[in-house]
């Protein structure tokens, strides 16, 4: 047992050191940092001191309107954003797993290389081909008569949605496809067998068997939405395109930080965005959880009918 022990910790040690120094360190001084701000002192001539100043800067990230917005931003992205992403994803990799299926490996390579692609050079590519002065496509929907602007206000969360389902549709494509590759076969040939439809043995037998990754891509799409900066960030650069530079609470973050040189509002920010995204995580997981607990109760046979089964002559 000792020995057990010693292996262990020895094994675990690496993992709570690299943790503690990337993950509690950095959101312990976040939290410290959020409780001063920097003041100048007499008319602005003087030197700066950093003066404690509590919840202050908790207080004023929470009143300031455009902080506020980016929430909002952030909910529009996630309903438009989460279920086309999912349903996408699900949906070529059932194609993938589907017998009519013809040179798997070619295509499953295809939709993943986007994902190879770094995000900023993901949003520069998408930035060229929404420029009307530049990009075959807009000026070929213009000649259709198909005219959109992806810069405006009402194109430009449709723009960025659109370049992140460009970067991670063929990334949770794979996670599906693996998980429906590990679905027992004989389960499949059973179905059929028993004359279930290819529509019925996906959506009745593979999806279900496959919820434990529905719901772990779910979580990690949701997390991943909360950190929505890199695409708004380069449409904002000189683009002309409605993106503030406050759009989404990392922007303020960044701004308060780097434009404002407000250290204090901007780790406030950022503290009150994690906590958001540890809440949402906490609800995403009791939700899947109470739903896998409610499908095994559903499933499992009586205690009758398993006492009945014990009883039965072989």
């Amino acid at each position: 047992m000792k020995a057990r022990t010693r292996a262990a910790t020895l094994l675990l040690t690496p993992f709570f050191v690299l943790f503690t120094a990337v993950m509690v360190v950095p959101i312990g001084y976040a939290v410290w940092l959020s409780l001063f701000t920097e003041k100048q002192s007499g008319l602005g001539f003087g030197g700066t001191e950093t003066v404690f100043t509590g919840l202050d800067n908790y207080t004023a990230a929470l009143g300031d309107r455009a902080f506020l917005e980016g929430f909002g931003v952030l909910l529009g992205y996630c309903l438009l954003y989460i279920p086309l992403l999912l349903v996408g994803a699900l949906g070529l990799a059932l194609l993938l797993d589907s017998a009519l299926a013809r040179a798997r490996r070619f295509f499953q390579l295809a939709l993943f290389l986007p994902h190879a692609v770094p995000g900023i050079i993901a949003a520069l590519i998408w930035v060229y081909l929404y420029t009307p002065q530049l990009s075959p496509v807009v000026q070929a929907m213009d000649a259709g008569g198909v005219g959109f602007d992806f810069f405006s206000p009402e194109g430009t969360l449709p723009s960025v949605v659109n370049i992140a389902l460009w970067e991670w549709l063929g990334y949770n494509m794979v996670i599906f496809y693996a998980a429906l590759q590990a679905i027992d076969r004989s389960v499949l040939e059973a179905a059929t067998v028993d004359g279930a439809s290819a529509w019925r043995v996906a959506f009745a037998i593979k999806v279900p068997l496959i919820r434990s990754s529905l719901a772990m891509v779910g979580l990690f799409t949701v997390i991943g939405s909360l950190q929505l900066f890199t695409e708004p960030l380069i449409l904002n650069k000189g683009t002309g395109s409605a993106v503030t530079s406050t759009w989404t609470p990392n922007m303020y973050a960044y701004t308060a930080a780097f434009d404002r040189n407000d250290y204090g509002l901007a780790a406030a920010a950022s503290v009150l965005l994690a906590l958001t995204a540890a809440l949402l995580s906490f609800a995403v997981t009791r939700l899947t959880g109470r739903r896998k607990a409610d499908t095994a109760s559903a499933t499992a046979p009586a205690p009758k009918a398993r006492r009945a089964r014990k009883e039965q002559p072989a």
